[in-house]
């Protein structure tokens, strides 16, 4: 594992709305483990976890190198598709896992976070609170957010999300070509900061090109 990392974390509606839609993810997700591994200076420094939510979230697969990449099985008979409580739990785990690597002597990139849905959220009224808890430009872990719509996805919704970049499945772009797009442009145009701790007195981050206000 090289001495900088990007952790980027794969957050996949598994609700029963995708029942249609698995097959998609689950080839976009072996196109971007495939992109990822093509670029040896790449796949030293990306680490994925991959976390399913329907109306509760849980870690499919932990931050690991990306030698493997977890497929996502079939949606179960959940109907709910809340986001607020994914934000929740990705603002933890993030915070869990910058610590770890952290005291491994790793610079850490500004972690990503991939959105993937194709539903509405069924907690209107509550999912902006956590998501801006967990986009709080004043936490120091705060990741930047790429949403990518599966099917007739909340255009909407997912905007609002994608504060670094947002993709649509139906207007022809593939999702694995949307995921290394983000990661190679942040690997190219940012540095990880040197000597962070979770001190609580770190500025926060700073926005790079490419970042939306």
């Amino acid at each position: 594992m090289k001495s900088e990392v990007l952790p980027c974390y794969l957050a996949c509606d598994v609700s029963l709305s995708m029942a249609d839609h698995i097959e998609e993810l689950n080839a976009g997700l072996r196109e971007f483990r495939g992109a990822v591994h093509a670029d040896t200076a790449v796949a030293g420094r990306v680490l994925c976890s991959v976390i399913g939510f329907a109306e509760t979230p849980q870690v499919v697969q932990p931050l690991f190198p990306m030698d493997d990449l977890t497929t996502m099985p079939a949606p179960g008979a959940c109907a709910g598709t809340n986001f607020g409580p994914v934000f929740t739990f990705l603002r933890g785990v993030i915070e869990g896992d910058v610590r770890a690597l952290q005291a491994h002597r790793l610079r850490v990139h500004r972690p990503m976070v991939f959105f993937l849905s194709d539903g509405q959220p069924t907690d209107p009224v509550t999912w902006p609170a956590a998501f801006a808890s967990l986009t709080d430009p004043d936490w120091m872990c705060s990741p930047r957010m790429v949403t990518f719509g599966l099917g007739d996805a909340d255009q909407e919704a997912l905007a609002r999300i994608g504060t670094f970049r947002s993709y649509l499945g139906r207007d022809g772009v593939r999702m694995g070509t949307a995921l290394i797009a983000s990661v190679m442009h942040v690997l190219s145009t940012s540095c990880p900061p040197a000597g962070r701790t979770l001190s609580g007195k770190e500025m926060p981050w700073r926005r790079t090109e490419g970042d939306r206000p």
